[in-house]
């Protein structure tokens, strides 16, 4: 991957890694979501307004996921 390329998805807050006085940390996601974007631009040609509604949908999937799994926790009284 270029740097202009990171840079880029970086601006477009695709990629949000931590920000160090060293510099920035990627995890494992930004590393996997990184792969994501890569496989929708190069591999499937979608466009950067693609690959913007694609992750703001996959965002909401696992905000739904996160939701989903609190409410069966708090019904199955599992919840802290």
């Amino acid at each position: 991957m270029q740097g202009q390329t990171l840079e880029f998805w970086l601006e477009q807050e695709w990629l949000i890694p931590e920000r160090t006085i060293t510099g920035m940390i990627f995890t494992e996601g930004d590393v996997a979501r990184a792969r994501f974007i890569q496989d929708l631009a190069a591999g499937m040609g979608v466009n950067d307004e693609g690959i913007d509604v694609v992750l703001h949908l996959v965002d909401q999937l696992h905000g739904m996921r996160r939701v989903l799994v609190r409410l069966h926790d708090e019904v199955s009284g599992e919840a802290t």
